[in-house]
Parts: structure tokens; sequence; C-alpha cells
């Protein structure tokens, strides 16, 4: 039985970074910002809250929306790289903050295509049967870890959460599409560890564990290879796509609504290119929130539910890909 989404959510921090209050931190500016990658402003967490605190935020939202108490969930899984802690899961502790006791809770890393590999399994969980109420959460605080000082980098990032709520398709009724091919079509998932190193945090893991050597060198913040990671992303994300299209005999024309990682809307672009979708077609928030990771799907799913860019019984094509590299895919009716 197919997994539904049935409930989203998304929490956002209050406080806005420009493009302007990035010029006085950095030698850039807002055209440069913006020309090169599409966005204008992003949101930084404040002091004294952790990503628990903004994915539990979330999570509260997608409860609400599905009608499910939090304390109904039997399956919470956080795709996140920015945890609270190395450990325990930052899923346990938003199962905690969400009083949800005693269901299975971990956290899973795919950096940017996470919220893809974390709805496959709890898709593969409601399939089998395991669980009947899964509650996914995308969640970053990126601004933790971006290196304030590299223009390349830090005009990219913001902080957020997104959730959504899975549950079997014959008990998905807050949300009845009539049809008998809604929920989760198919997801897709690739990784290639060849090219780890064109996007990582260096130090801080087994490898270079933190010492004041790391820390001086500034290893400890997102390293990228801006060029590499907009070739892999754009041949690899629309590869995903149109493995989704080809294995549900699906044409381009039959998607209402692509939502993509909002990572650069030169890769949007060609990605929309190489699908042979209209770019009218793709939801983008990129400008409003930058990069969030593994949030920035279950944002814009949640965002274009609310005003109506995404209506139930819309065909929708997700897509990613991040560190690892990662990539993947998923077709889901609403």
């Amino acid at each position: 039985m197919r997994a539904q989404i049935v409930g989203t959510g998304r929490a956002l921090p209050a406080r806005v970074m420009t493009n302007a209050d990035l010029e006085k931190m950095v030698a850039t500016s807002d055209a440069w910002i913006v020309e090169r990658t599409g966005v204008k402003e992003r949101r930084i967490l404040e002091a004294g809250r952790a990503a628990s605190d903004l994915a539990a935020e979330a999570a509260r939202n997608a409860c609400r929306a599905a009608g499910v108490a939090p304390q109904e969930l039997d399956c919470i899984i956080v795709s996140t790289v920015t945890p609270d802690m190395p450990f325990p899961a930052c899923a346990t502790l938003v199962q905690e903050k969400l009083g949800a006791l005693g269901g299975a809770a971990f956290d899973l890393s795919a950096a940017c295509a996470g919220f893809i590999y974390a709805l496959s399994a709890g898709d593969a969980f409601v399939q089998k049967g395991q669980f009947r109420r899964v509650l996914v959460v995308g969640v970053e605080v990126l601004s933790r870890v971006t290196d304030w000082t590299d223009r390349n980098t830090c005009v990219l990032f913001g902080d957020g959460a997104g959730a959504v709520v899975l549950v079997p398709g014959a008990a998905a009724s807050a949300r009845p599409t009539g049809r008998g091919d809604s929920g989760i079509l198919s997801t897709h998932l690739y990784a290639d560890g060849s090219a780890w190193s064109h996007l990582c945090i260096p130090a801080g893991g087994s490898a270079l564990p933190a010492s004041a050597s790391t820390v001086e060198a500034r290893q400890h913040y997102v390293k990228m290879n801006g060029r590499e990671i907009y070739k892999l992303a754009v041949r690899n994300m629309a590869q995903a796509s149109l493995a989704a299209l080809e294995a549900n005999g699906v044409s381009p024309d039959a998607v209402d609504k692509v939502i993509p990682h909002q990572a650069n809307l030169r890769i949007i672009e060609g990605v929309a290119q190489r699908c042979g979708l209209p770019l009218s077609k793709f939801y983008l928030n990129l400008a409003d929130y930058g990069n969030t990771s593994s949030a920035s799907i279950p944002i814009a799913l949640d965002e274009a539910l609310e005003t109506g860019a995404v209506k139930t019984g819309d065909l929708v094509l997700m897509c990613a890909l991040g560190a690892g590299v990662s990539w993947g895919s998923a077709l889901v009716r609403l």
C-alpha cells in the first residue's frame, strides 16, 4: 500500500539576512549574488535555539495539517547535517519535544538530498506495514557551519525546517484525491562517493577530530567546489528526474509541478532544460530562503500547498543533489 503525504509544515527563523547585510560583511554585492545564485535573502536562527527546535515546530505544523496528534506518531526520521550535537540523534530530541515517546526515531544524513532519502525510507516503512504514521523532517541550521568570511559560500545558505506526515493510502482521509494512483509513486536514490571532496566539512569527525589547529584552519565550515557541484547537480538531478518519469510511464507534460532542491537558480534552469520542462513548472522560493539543504524541498512543498501553487491531486516531481555526492528524485500524487 502506497504511503501518502497527508500533512505538511515548515518553520523558519524570524531573522532575515539580506544581500545588503552581506555587503557589509564580505566583498560582494546584491547584483553579484542574484546573478550567480538567485538568492536575495535568507533566514538565520537566533542564538539559544538549535535544529531540534526548528524541526519540532515544523513537525507540529505538519501534524496539525494531517489531523494526527504527535503522540500517534510511531516513527520520526530527521534528515540533517547540522544536528544539535554529534549524538544522540536529533530525531530523539524532536521526539521528546513533541511528547511522542516510544516510537522509532533516527537521523539520516544525505545533505541536500536528505529529504528525498528520508522520504524514501518513510515510504518503505509504511509500505511494509511496520509503521502507520511516519514523520519525515528536513532541518538545517547552516548558519552555524558557514564561513562568513568566504564570499563564495556564505551568500548561499540559510536555516529552516520542513516536515511531512506519511500514512498508508487507505488511512489518508485528510486529503482524498479520488484517484487510484495517489501517494508516493516511486523514489530513486543514487550516490557517487568519489566526488565527496567537492562538498564537505573536513573536520569534526574521526578523520580530523576537533583541535586547536582544525579550528584555526577553519576546517569546521562548509567547503565547496562550486563549479564541480554545479555540473554534478544539473546532470544528476536531471537523470534522477527522468528516471522517475520513465519508471511511472509519465511524460514531462503530465507533471503539474516540480519542487527541486533550492540550491542555485542556474542549476534549476539547467535541470529544466535537460528534462524538457518549462521553468514555469518549477516552484521556486530560493530568493527568499537561500539553500536550506535537506529542508528546502519540504519547506517549498508546504509553501506551495499553502499558496495554491500545488493542489490536491497534482502530480509533483521532487529532485535534489547534495554532499556525498548523493542525489535522488520522488514522484508523488498529492
